[in-house]
């Protein structure tokens, strides 16, 4: 998941929590993020209304689609990286429709927010090589943390990112140190070849040893939009990370077969993992979610492959997930999308991991919970193991998340998990008949070990957080 975030640095984690669709001085779904201090501290908000800012708040900017936190200037504050893939940028008197723009806001001591500094980049500005181009969607995705050696990092996913006259095959903005890269599939080592809708960048997840970017465009000899995820480790090579693994349902030890539409590499997870015998750890376990994936004569089902990464880019599929697997609760169900949001958790960082610490959340949002229908659900695993053993759906109001469902919440449609908590995010959940949303922070242990400690809510109206909203919860950092 990258670094905690702790953007006053007193050793509290806080959360960042997107609201891509709010409005900003007027411009509908031009985006906010509001960042909850630990211990009352404070709430604070940001949005490109803010100074320093290189654009203003505009009508489907979405800043906030994605997000990403680290310490870029390792002065013991969180930096928060925000994505706004719709933002428009002009280039020599021409406006550049949803090229897309990153913001680096930096933490203090006293916050984060107004008065922070700022680092605003396009593309172009980014890396000089780079062209802002129409439709790139810079910024759809973000990962950032810092290395195994202490440098910190960030990548940018760029899936609308033409190669040459091949649209939309995508790319990624890799940033280590004063190392400024960029990732295509034409790149050294990097497996696939850049073709038309790969979408290569449109889902990143990183830890201190690995990076993992999905291509859910991309197709698997002649099916279209099957997927594929590749896999790197952040030594710097012929000036890219090093490629370690292709992934997709038509290789070796991955399980299912490519189809047309599966979207592969959707949604990807990845959290370190010392396995037995190891001193450290060295690997990583990926959590891949494929979506639109027809279980048997059921569309658009969904599933989950989990894998473990070795150094040498080695891979060994831990579990193969869906509603038909043995003893997994609930049954395919068409429209669910399991596997839209994937997280992976470890709740004993650099301990040997184990069936009882490594956890797996997977969205379904299409899943209808009683008479509420696209109410959205969160299934929760073993990541090791045997997944029915202790998997459990989680939809509100069950008990673990507070209710009650209602139709279109897509619940789960913000997603992270952490050592401690699971965060859950209910970004379509009604105020009367408005989309408001809310976020619940859910104890491991309450889900898996019966705990009864109390469940958090971060909601519009609550807790020094503004009452205001329309999609808050969409995106969790």
């Amino acid at each position: 998941m990258g670094t905690e975030s702790d953007f006053n640095g007193d050793g509290l984690r806080d959360t960042a929590i997107a609201d891509p669709e709010a409005t900003v001085g007027g411009a509908e779904q031009a985006g906010l993020v509001r960042v909850v201090l630990a211990g009352g501290k404070g709430v604070f908000e940001i949005s490109e209304a803010m100074p320093d800012m290189i654009a203003k708040p505009e009508r489907g900017d979405r800043f906030g689609y994605a997000l990403a936190a680290y310490d870029a200037d390792a002065d013991g504050c969180t930096d928060l990286v925000v994505g706004a893939p719709y933002e428009d940028v002009s280039k020599d008197g021409t406006t550049l429709p949803d090229a897309g723009a990153v913001y680096v806001i930096h933490g203090t001591s006293a916050g984060i927010g107004p008065g922070s500094k700022v680092d605003s980049y396009t593309q172009a500005g980014l890396d000089p090589e780079a062209v802002n181009e129409a439709y790139d969607w810079f910024g759809y995705a973000l990962a950032a943390g810092k290395t195994s050696s202490d440098k910190p990092y960030l990548a940018v996913g760029v899936p609308g990112e033409n190669i040459g006259d091949t649209a939309d095959a995508g790319g990624v903005h890799y940033l280590q140190g004063s190392v400024r890269s960029r990732v295509t599939q034409s790149s050294p080592g990097v497996p696939g070849e850049p073709e038309a809708h790969d979408r290569f960048g449109y889902a990143l997840s990183g830890t201190s040893r690995y990076l993992a970017v999905g291509a859910p465009g991309e197709a698997i000899g002649e099916e279209t939009f099957a997927g594929a995820v590749a896999v790197f480790n952040h030594t710097i090579a012929d000036g890219v990370p090093t490629a370690l693994a292709g992934l997709d349902q038509d290789q070796p030890g991955v399980a299912g077969a490519a189809e047309t539409g599966d979207g592969f590499g959707s949604a990807v997870s990845l959290v370190s993992y010392r396995p037995a015998g190891a001193s450290s750890e060295t690997d990583a376990m990926l959590a891949i979610g494929t979506p639109a994936e027809d279980i048997g004569d059921v569309a658009d089902a969904g599933s989950v492959e989990v894998l473990q990464i070795a150094a040498s880019g080695a891979y060994t599929e831990i579990n193969a997930i869906d509603r038909s697997t043995a003893d997994v609760e609930g049954a395919p169900v068409a429209g669910d999308f399991l596997g839209q949001r994937v997280a992976l958790a470890n709740m004993s960082p650099g301990a040997v991991g184990t069936a009882g610490t490594m956890r797996l959340a997977a969205s379904a949002p299409g899943h209808d919970a009683g008479t509420a229908t696209e109410a959205g659900a969160v299934q929760v695993f073993p990541a090791l193991g045997p997944v029915g053993t202790g998997d459990r759906i989680l939809t509100r109001g069950d008990g673990v998340l507070p209710g009650p469902a209602g139709k279109r919440d897509y619940a789960g449609m913000g997603l992270m998990g952490t050592s401690a908590d699971l965060y859950v995010g209910v970004p379509y959940s009604k105020s009367g008949d408005e989309p408001r949303g809310v976020v619940y922070v859910v104890p491991w242990k309450n889900i898996f070990s019966g705990g009864t400690e109390p469940v958090r809510a971060y909601e519009p109206g609550a807790g020094g957080i503004p009452d205001a909203g329309r999609a808050f919860g969409a995106v969790l950092r």
